[in-house]
């Protein structure tokens, strides 16, 4: 697998925002979003290849139960679903990090694993890419998140919660993850059960690599 780095921060994101996390930041993505903030990611030039076993010893460096697999796309990677498996034999908690453009349905059901699903609005220029037979493998235990640029953003999500039957958290980021109080505003007028959730990595350290 192409292992783009590995670190140790904690959670800046969704339900489990602030716990200390360990991620695997896997490279190579099969989107190209406008407003990417991992675009070094995508540079397989760049990346490590590593074996699960690899990836295994250098997490267990860490001293946390969590464990985020992210990028880049990590179900785009031979070979995920063998180092979900492994890190479930190690009673790892993972989330799952992905765009929602690939089949979900090849992942683990377990207690112990979220699937943090974007749903790709109209400012990122790839919500064309979306496989909507994914929301219905989301459960109680994931978590839907759009990042909002504009109104336009705001509408469509609207629209997708409208009109599907969603079964987990469902979370919207403005873009860059910092400036929150436009989509607050718009949430509170009238989509009360959506949580307006900052990117709490930014908030502390900046634009900053490895965080």
């Amino acid at each position: 697998m192409k292992v783009s780095e590995i670190f140790f921060s904690i959670q800046g994101e969704g339900v489990l925002m602030g716990t200390p996390t360990i991620f695997v930041r896997f490279s190579g993505c099969n989107l190209d979003c406008s407003w990417c903030d991992t675009e070094y990611a995508k540079n397989d030039a760049d990346a490590k290849e590593m074996s699960v076993n690899n990836i295994l010893d250098e997490i267990e460096k860490y001293n946390s139960p969590f464990v985020s697999l992210t990028g880049g796309e990590p179900m785009i990677q031979e070979g995920i679903i063998d180092f979900i498996n492994a890190l479930l034999e190690e009673s790892y908690h993972i989330t799952i990090e992905t765009n929602g453009s690939i089949p979900l349905d090849s992942i683990p059901t377990s207690e112990e694993i979220m699937i943090s699903m974007d749903m790709k609005c109209p400012s990122s220029g790839m919500t064309k890419s979306e496989m909507y037979d994914n929301l219905s493998f989301l459960s109680p235990r994931d978590q839907l998140k759009f990042v909002i640029a504009d109104r336009v953003d705001y509408l469509f999500a609207k629209k997708v919660l409208r009109e599907n039957d969603i079964n987990c958290p469902v979370i919207m980021t403005p873009v860059g993850g910092m400036d929150l109080k436009p989509l607050a505003e718009w949430v509170i007028q009238d989509c009360p059960m959506v949580r307006v959730m900052p990117q709490l990595h930014k908030l502390i350290w900046g634009n900053a690599k490895g965080v």
